[in-house]
């Protein structure tokens, strides 16, 4: 089904505007109902076009038929919500869920050689555009770990001489790039590393016209660190992404940043101390409405101090 029917919309628009205007669309994972309701609904709060991001995990989790007629029932309905598969490694999970009925696909070429990443690409644009669909690609690899099919223990920038043929060859709508950034909670081990502004600032120059991705950028809010090892937890050494840092790369055509680790904190530190706090507390509802509001206050957060993407619908 073409997700014109699910009131979506293509997300290489959104990243045009983005673009055009000088702010990054936030690309927020979701997993079930819980974590679908709390992005609506920071997205109705705050006016902002929102990228709806489920990894081939995630989608397996959830199941085609439950995942899909969650959009279809969901409550908030914009022209600026699109839905988009994260770190898709073949043809034919990308293929999946553009039928689906997905706006965008991100095929996971990194750790290919770059012919085969190349090919594989131009394959799947060529589907998607079919459709009216995007697709983004990756050039450079990410170290961490952000779910089983998403992992490396390796890290190489991208290449600032290539990225111009690469975009050429493939037809991608937009590109992931890797500038220092990782998967997972576990990205800096102090807080005076700095992304790589100087190869971004050469990617810039080499494809003004083309909208950049941010992957592995979440901020690791340490007030949700430190809460879940209150009641609990034990993350140790958590740490992320200055909003600073991720603003500043948004100056530098950085259009999309997705979000992932950051929400995860945000409804696991809610439902820790909901529990802790609780003891007789046995009904889902109760822990997992606290959760929502939790996700979806961290959600408007970062639309509105890190993305700049607030009211602009």
């Amino acid at each position: 089904m073409h997700y014109s029917n699910f009131w979506l919309i293509n997300t290489k628009t959104l990243l045009t505007r983005a673009l055009r205007g000088g702010y990054a669309v936030p690309a927020f994972n979701f997993y079930n109902m819980e974590t679908l309701n709390a992005i609506l609904k920071a997205a109705e709060i705050t006016q902002s076009p929102i990228i709806l991001a489920v990894s081939e995990s995630a989608l397996k989790y959830m199941g085609d038929d439950i995942l899909m007629g969650m959009i279809a029932g969901a409550k908030y309905k914009s022209n600026q919500i699109a839905l988009h598969l994260d770190h898709g490694h073949s043809f034919e999970i990308c293929k999946h869920a553009i039928d689906l009925g997905f706006s965008s696909v991100m095929f996971d070429g990194s750790a290919l050689p770059i012919a085969e990443n190349i090919k594989i690409s131009r394959k799947i644009a060529d589907y998607a555009h079919k459709f009216d669909a995007s697709i983004e690609t990756e050039l450079g690899v990410l170290s961490g770990i952000e779910d089983e099919n998403t992992k490396s223990k390796s890290r190489s920038y991208t290449d600032p001489s290539i990225v111009k043929d690469f975009v050429k060859q493939t037809g991608t709508d937009s590109l992931a790039v890797a500038i220092g950034t990782s998967h997972g909670a576990y990205k800096r081990k102090n807080t005076k590393e700095s992304l790589r502004f100087d190869i971004l600032k050469e990617i810039t120059k080499e494809i003004p016209r083309t909208p950049l991705v941010l992957h592995g950028a979440s901020s690791i809010p340490q007030k949700y660190v430190k809460n879940i090892n209150k009641f609990g937890g034990d993350i140790k050494n958590a740490m992320g992404i200055s909003p600073a840092q991720i603003r500043h790369a948004i100056s530098l055509h950085i259009t999309k940043v997705n979000v992932d680790s950051d929400s995860r904190l945000a409804f696991t530190s809610a439902v820790r101390e909901t529990l802790s706090k609780n003891k007789k507390v046995f009904d889902p509802r109760e822990y997992l409405k606290a959760a929502q509001e939790e996700m979806t206050k961290n959600c408007i957060d970062e639309i509105q101090n890190i993305m700049g993407s607030g009211f602009k619908i």
